[in-house]
């Protein structure tokens, strides 16, 4: 199947409304879709409508973010029930903070010259709840600052650099407790990104299945070939069902579009497969 399961929009720090990545999806012939906003579910009921009218089944989802080890990592909820309160008031603490956060980055970019960041980066904001470095990274390549977004990260937007600020986010076994409770599977986003050690990483994958975590992503925009085999093995390892998801994000920025991915290695569990209830079909005209 070609399942997308993770993807941005404007509701968060994608550039596309929900209804263009449905139409992108579809056009790339995704079968089975979700959006997976930052630490918000409002854009899912517009979601799954897109989804509907372009004849794809849908799955709720969102991507939360997690503190561990002190590191920022993502957990990835599917299928999860879009109106349960205590979901609602987590993923609302996680949000809490992010334009105190924003403002102290503009600070420390001012510091170095760079000056407005703060006003340039709510230019490229839909949800100002939700401010990210993301929204920092294209208003620096809008004013020329640097060519590309990568770009600013590397310089400016990671830990020691001028616009860096830390975060304490949800802890891992929260928002694996909002997701299961509201009924969904929660999944480690791309494990590949994380600058954890083996004993670290091990922990992470030991302490997500410890608090009811069910899945993994293995095929993902941000993982190569190697991460693809290495995060197979550790599916199996651990007994956890496999994930697929480009981490779309906008046409000018993300290096792999919605649909485009690799199938999942097999003999591995799609994460599908557990949540086959919980699926939302287009309802068919008579």
């Amino acid at each position: 199947m070609n399942a997308d399961l993770h993807c941005h929009s404007v509701v968060s720090d994608g550039t596309l409304t929900p209804e263009a990545l449905a139409a992108r999806a579809r056009a790339n012939g995704v079968e089975l879709w979700a959006l997976t906003d930052h630490d918000e579910i409002g854009g899912q009921s517009r979601a799954r409508d897109a989804a509907h009218a372009q004849g794809m089944a849908y799955l709720t989802g969102t991507e939360v973010s997690v503190s561990f080890c002190d590191v920022t990592v993502h957990i990835v909820g599917l299928g999860f029930d879009a109106d349960d309160a205590e979901l609602h008031r987590g993923l609302a603490a996680t949000r809490g903070g992010r334009r105190e956060r924003a403002q102290a980055m503009a600070d420390g970019l001012a510091k170095v010259g760079i000056r407005g960041a703060f006003e340039g980066a709510l230019r490229y904001v839909g949800n100002p709840d939700l401010i990210s470095r993301t929204h920092f990274a294209r208003f620096l390549v809008e004013t020329g600052v640097c060519s590309d977004t990568s770009e600013v990260f590397r310089k400016f937007l990671t830990d020691g650099k001028p616009g860096f600020v830390p975060t304490v986010w949800a802890s891992l076994g929260d928002a694996v407790r909002w997701i299961h409770d509201a009924g969904g599977v929660a999944v480690i986003a791309h494990p590949g990104r994380y600058r954890l050690t083996a004993t670290q990483e091990y922990a992470l994958f030991t302490e997500f299945i410890g608090h009811g975590g069910r899945a993994v992503e293995v095929v993902t925009g941000s993982h190569s070939q190697a991460d693809y085999a290495k995060y197979a093995a550790m599916a199996q390892e651990f007994g956890l069902a496999a994930s697929r998801g480009s981490d779309f994000h906008s046409p000018d920025e993300s290096h792999t579009d919605l649909g485009r991915l690799p199938p999942l290695p097999s003999p591995l569990t799609p994460v599908w497969e557990l949540l086959a209830h919980r699926v939302q079909h287009p309802v068919a005209v008579a």
